[in-house]
């Protein structure tokens, strides 16, 4: 099966003939994460595979360094002597080692865009091997879980890439994988080669780095939990909508309610409103006997006495306050004659059982008048 693996260049420094040379880390141990499909395992959405320090280690693994070519990015192939010269830009020297739970190698890069590529921050590395993948699942002396070990692992190149596998720590100067998983099995033929890039995503604010497959599964769920959130904000926003206009409709009835008993007059006000009544009933009578008062409003008998004394054209299109004031000149005239029934009627009381007659019809009207006026749909009858 062909793997990828990846670190960073470190320690570089230029020979006389421009070539840039450096010690740096490149495979490591450990367990990385691998697609399903890229291990041949589609049903699988990730699959843990195991480097464990012997097989990476191993004298014949290291050795498989020695002298295999640096290649720009990952190729679409496995490099060999038929491709070779299309593909190197450098090569690996013989002096490989453990470094620690990386492999330190040596290496040369000699193509000038290579090295431009380096000098402008493209130093990562990423190791690309074949393996037979032994699918023994179990559990590291660190407690950590895996599903294949990775065994007979021999090198193929290393490319310079942007990111690799193996992580930051493996870079020239102090890579991503692309060249592929193929499975190849101690009972399978090999496999036409994949590729697999990493990508950034961003959860919560924190970037992750993980594969297509991943990217996909991830935005999938950020895109139903920002659907989620939008339909319960739209829900909330609904609930408030509706608390608002049960407030507004609950509140307007308050006020009618409010203005409903504000119309219920009090037994003393009641008292003060059938004494005027009485009062400017018995003044209309007194000014102009013949006028009626019955089931008309206060403004409407002082408008009747007036055009009974001084006729419909002198009030013809005047104001209310000028029918008022006029009532009230009429009522001053009538107390200054002592001939006039009225002032009579002002000193001794009224006497006569027509008045008495009047003044207690309008009495009863004023009564049933106030005593519906809660119902709010009588008219003023007084």
């Amino acid at each position: 099966m062909n793997f990828t693996d990846a670190v960073t260049v470190a320690g570089t420094r230029r020979t006389a003939d421009g070539y840039l040379v450096a010690e740096v880390r490149t495979a490591r141990t450990g367990i990385q994460d691998y697609a399903g499909h890229e291990v041949g395992k589609p049903e699988m959405p990730v699959v843990k595979v195991h480097r464990p320090a012997d097989q990476v280690f191993a004298r014949d693994s290291l050795g498989s360094y020695a002298h295999k070519p640096v290649t720009n990015d990952h190729p679409d192939e496995a490099v060999s002597a038929a491709n070779w010269k299309d593909l190197a830009v450098g090569q690996i020297g013989d002096e490989v080692a453990r470094d620690g739970e990386f492999v330190r190698i040596p290496l040369v890069v000699m193509d000038a865009a290579a090295i431009k590529a380096i000098d402008e921050g493209k130093r990562e590395l990423s190791a690309g091997y074949t393996c037979d993948l032994a699918w023994e699942p179990g559990t590291t002396p660190e407690g950590e879980k895996y599903d294949a070990i990775q065994k007979d692992i021999r090198i193929n190149h290393v490319a310079i890439v942007q990111r690799g596998r193996a992580g930051s720590q493996a870079r020239i100067g102090d890579g991503v994988r692309s060249w592929g998983a193929v499975p190849v099995t101690s009972d399978q033929k090999p496999k036409e080669e994949k590729i697999m890039t990493l990508k950034t995503v961003t959860v919560d604010g924190i970037p992750v780095e993980v594969t297509d497959q991943g990217a996909t599964v991830i935005a999938t769920l950020q895109s139903r939990l920002a659907d989620a959130v939008s339909k319960m904000t739209a829900t909330e926003t609904a609930h408030q909508t509706a608390l608002a206009a049960k407030d507004a409709e609950l509140a307007k009835k308050d006020a009618e309610l409010d203005a409903t008993k504000a119309k219920v007059l009090s037994d003393a006000d009641l008292d003060k409103r059938v004494q005027a009544r009485g009062d400017l009933i018995a003044t209309a009578k007194a000014i102009a006997s013949d006028v009626k008062t019955e089931g008309l409003s206060d403004a409407a008998i002082r408008k009747a006495v007036v055009t009974a004394k001084i006729g419909d054209a002198a009030i013809a299109g005047k104001s209310d306050a000028y029918i008022d004031a006029r009532f009230d000149t009429l009522v001053e005239d009538a107390a200054k004659n002592p001939s006039d029934p009225f002032r009579t009627a002002v000193k001794q009381g009224l006497t006569s059982d027509a008045d008495l007659t009047d003044s207690n019809k309008a009495y009863e009207a004023m009564l049933a008048r106030d005593r519906n006026a809660w119902m709010g749909n009588q008219k003023e009858i007084a």
